[in-house]
């Protein structure tokens, strides 16, 4: 075999050449002769399309699989295109691939050719060894695991053994092109299954080159570059039967039509999933991600149902809220007048007026949510811990256990070799390779990082623009809500304050902020990544999931950390008090009401995280599904005849490269919001585990019925995403820590009660009077004062001082207005529960994840026990092939034949494996 594109030392194909056929007799192979290869203008003859069924995934013989499809509209203005066709799938025949085109007119639309790509038995072998594919060589001699008790429980649950193990259990190893025989090859045709063929082919595809040998720009290469520049509308693997029923084919496995049946349908969403399954069709990528959210979903069950268990004790325990009971008392909180809580527009009010949103705080703000807090840092550890037991068992049963990085170097992305220029010798090959200087790799990485900083900072001005929207429209609700006028609206009414009704409307505005940003920096962080010129496909989407994640962090989470560690934390009081930009603005801070800034926080993640699960579903399904409607309009028409199979899946739409990385990067922002607020919102985890059921067969429907196929791609773990979630998982513990103390109330009603209630008494009698602070009236700066016709009307001069949430002196005490002994007690007591509480869930964190192994004991004996028959397999083979050989030798040898010893099984230790 020789090189036929590139110089000497470059990355290039393979051309196959027929003398290179490899024992092909062997199995009783006998290879097909191409039908056809070029292009339609060389004479291609045309069939008739009533001659046979379209809907097939074979070339014209019934024989030859279709392993890949390219489809181009005809330019005939254009001669640049035709040319680049002609050279590329003329260079595409040369590394051994067999065309078969599919003129225009047999084509619905008359206008759309298609090149149907089979890769035969030389070229698979050949790139199986490259790609260092494993293969079966024998059957798996280790008996299964005994079945659990009780195990009967879950056969409702369970899907068919055919669907769950498509295929037998087999101990694999890398394929070898010149150890063919020491596999199980029963059929030729058969033996690698369409995942591995069209990744081959793709992997070929992405490196051929579309200029002659006398054209030296090297930059003409791959087939996505061909897709960029519209030479191609479209390249594609072929779905092998419609998803609603089965091929007629018999040659057709048709396992996309019993993934819809046993998976992609909503009627299956309390089914487990055929994991295996998706990984023979779909390939290990798109398997690993399936099998992380379904293990995710399984594991929020645990804390929905311990979220909601505290979710009731907090209704239960709504007689025992006392502090509630004297807000809402006449006699109590009908006698205490609060202090404005802006200038000019807002008026005295009384703490009654508070009375159902204090009964709402307390559902969230109760006993019950320091255990939950606690309870979610522990299974965050959990979950993490077990999913590595998971993932370790997938990556044995999956034959990825040595797929590691340094494999993926075999897989350079072709923008990089095409982009860097400049060569050095690697010194582990000893072979030139491209590289990227150092000093375009450093402008290229700060221009990327100013960028995203750039994103980051535009993210927070808008959040600060919610804020000062919120500062400058209470005054305004406070002013057309004083005479109640919402008591007309019967369901609602009551409960709608100048609080709240801030609060609802900033939670909207920032969530249709939130989604315009997302839209306007998806593109700028491919556009940049790109830049940047990655080396390989896995280092592209570390690069991306980066950027990704730190805008949508701050994106997402940012509104959330004002009303939690922000608002009411820096107000001042009534005689000073504190603007936002400066007395000048006129916006003075946030405060929060009586019962605290809970609730609130409550409805901002409620509207964030409700919003953008309903969104993304609606965004996820109701869209590819009006696209493939409106473009294949006037093929749902046409006979199974007539509509081939290439045809239903150009109509499709294409899942994309970064199609997976989105449905990650929705899972874990939603991640952050179970876990790094939950102690605000104990049912999060339940709206998560109803989102994620829906959102499984969701992902499953539109992968398998409104998007073609994607190239199978290998993937040993869910790479970056896996940091990430490790480093939320530490960060959750000190957000709900901080929740906990600094957001609820739960402290200083702890504090009051073990040591301030004045009755000496384990109650919370007198704590609504005890956190109210009283402020002299007459003190008020001026500019602060209600304007005339803004007080209520039961407001009087007789009427001296009004009282607002702080622990300060009276404004008779020697140090009026300064904070009391109280509020340090408090103070400290709030550090000390962040202290104790992050070092217990930290103890027990690490002590969980020191106790579970990440590789489970049987998986581990497995995996020796594999590598160990590999090389026993391997010396037996080679010795039996040298006497082979040497009984050969000694046949045509006419001296006295010589006895050879026996050579000894060769043995290998455990230990050494």
């Amino acid at each position: 075999m020789h090189r036929i594109t590139g110089k000497a030392g470059e990355d290039s194909l393979i051309e196959m050449s027929p003398a290179e056929s490899f024992n092909d007799d062997i199995n009783g192979y006998h290879q097909h002769d191409s039908s056809s290869a070029g292009s339609p203008q060389q004479g291609q003859s045309v069939i008739d399309k009533h001659q046979q069924s379209k809907d097939s995934v074979f070339f014209r013989d019934g024989l030859r699989r279709v392993d890949f499809v390219l489809s181009y509209v005809d330019d005939k203005d254009c001669e640049k295109k035709q040319e680049r066709r002609k050279v590329y799938e003329a260079n595409l025949v040369n590394v051994g691939l067999e065309l078969e085109i599919e003129d225009k007119s047999e084509s619905d639309d008359g206008k759309t050719y298609f090149v149907k790509i089979h890769a035969p038995w030389e070229v698979l072998a050949t790139y199986a060894d490259v790609l260092k594919i494993k293969v079966p060589f024998k059957a798996n001699d280790i008996p299964s695991k005994r079945e659990m008790p009780m195990n009967w429980l879950s056969t409702p649950f369970r899907l068919p053994e055919r669907i769950m193990q498509p295929e037998p259990d087999y101990f694999t190893a890398p394929f070898n092109k010149s150890k063919s025989d020491f596999f199980l090859i029963d059929n030729k045709d058969t033996f690698f299954p369409p995942s591995t063929r069209n990744r081959i082919v793709y992997y070929i595809l992405s490196r051929c080159s579309y200029f002659k040998d006398d054209c030296g720009d090297k930059d003409k290469k791959g087939i996505k570059r061909l897709l960029n520049n519209g030479t191609y509308t479209a390249a594609f693997p072929l779905h092998d039967s419609r998803y609603w029923t089965r091929s007629r084919d018999i040659n057709c496995e048709s396992e996309r039509y019993s993934l819809y049946k046993h998976w992609a349908r909503f009627l299956c969403f309390f089914k487990e999933q055929p994991l295996n399954l998706i990984r023979k069709y779909y390939g290990e990528k798109i398997g690993i991600y399936f099998a992380w959210l379904g293990f995710y979903t399984e594991m929020l069950f645990f804390a929905a149902v311990v979220g909601t268990i505290c979710f009731i004790y907090g209704f239960l325990t709504y007689d025992e809220n006392v502090w509630s009971k004297e807000i809402c008392d006449e006699k109590i909180g009908g006698n205490i007048v609060m202090c404005p809580l802006c200038d000019k527009k807002c008026s005295y009010w009384k703490l009654n007026s508070t009375c159902d949103s204090s009964w709402q705080s307390h559902l969230f703000d109760n006993v019950g949510t320091v255990f939950f807090a606690i309870f979610m840092g522990i299974w965050v550890t959990l979950f993490l811990e077990f999913w590595k037991r998971r993932q370790a068992r997938l990556e044995y049963e999956w034959d990825l256990v040595d797929f590691e990085e340094e494999q993926q170097q075999l897989q350079i992305r072709p923008e990089y070799e095409t982009k860097c220029t400049n060569r050095k010798m690697n010194r582990i090959t000893q072979e030139m390779e491209p590289y990227l200087p150092i000093t375009s790799k450093c402008a290229r990485t700060c221009l990327s990082g100013a960028t995203v900083l750039f994103w980051i900072s535009l993210i927070i001005a808008c959040i600060i623009g919610v804020i000062a929207y919120r500062l400058a429209v209470y005054a305004a609700f406070a002013s057309l809500m004083k005479d109640n006028p919402t008591s007309h609206l019967h369901v609602v009414g009551p409960y709608i304050t100048p609080q709240l009704a801030t609060s609802v409307t900033a939670s909207c505005i920032n969530f249709v902020i939130i989604m315009i940003l997302n839209l306007m920096y998806e593109r700028v962080a491919v556009w940049i990544t790109d830049m940047e010129i990655p080396k390989t496909h896995l280092e592209y989407e570390n690069k991306l999931t980066v950027k990704m994640f730190l805008f949508q962090f701050v994106n997402y989470y940012s509104s959330c950390f004002y009303v939690a560690f922000f608002k009411g934390k820096f107000v001042g009081h009534p005689g000073n008090i504190t603007y936002m930009f400066g007395q000048w603005s006129k916006l003075r801070n946030e405060e929060c009401d009586p019962g605290g800034c809970l609730i609130e926080l409550t409805t901002q993640l409620v509207i964030v995280m409700t919003g953008k699960q309903v969104w993304g579903n609606i965004q996820e399904a109701l869209v590819p599904w009006l696209m493939n409607w409106w473009g294949s309009r006037k093929a749902r028409s046409h006979p199974e005849s007539l509509y081939s199979r290439w045809e239903q899946d150009n109509d499709l739409q294409s899942f994309g490269q970064l199609g997976l990385f989105y449905e990650y990067l929705e899972m874990v922002i939603q991640f952050g919001f179970i876990t790094l607020f939950v102690a605000s919102f104990p049912l999060a985890p339940l709206l998560a585990l109803i989102n994620n059921i829906i959102e499984v067969r969701v992902d499953a429907w539109k992968l398998t019925t409104q998007f073609r196929r994607p190239v199978a791609a290998k993937a040993h773990s869910i790479g970056a995403w896996q940091e990430i979630l490790n480093g939320m998982a530490i960060l959750s513990v000190v957000t709900n820590a901080f929740i906990v103390a600094f957001t609820s109330d739960m402290i200083p009603r702890l504090v009051y009660m073990y040591a301030y209630q004045p009755q000496s008494g384990m109650n919370m009698k007198g704590y609504i009077n005890n956190s109210l602070s009283v402020f002299n009236i007459s003190e008020i700066p001026f500019v602060s004062r209600p304007e005339d016709g803004e007080n209520p009307s039961w407001f009087n001069s007789s009427i001296t001082n009004c009282r607002y949430r702080d622990y300060r002196y009276p404004p008779s005490h020697e140090k009026r207005y300064t904070h009391t002994m109280q509020f340090w007690h408090i103070l400290a007591a709030k550090l000390a529960f962040i202290i104790i509480m992050e070092h217990v869930v930290f103890l027990v964190k690490f002590f969980v994840a020191w106790m579970i192994p990440d590789v489970p004991s049987d998986v581990r004996a497995r995996i020796k026990r594999e590598r160990y028959l590999v090389q026993e397999y391997l010396h037996n083979y080679e010795v039996e092939k040298l006497k082979i050989q040497l009984s050969q030798t000694s046949n045509e040898c006419t001296c006295t034949p010589m006895i050879y010893p026996s050579i000894p099984k060769h043995e290998v230790l455990s230990e050494c494996l």
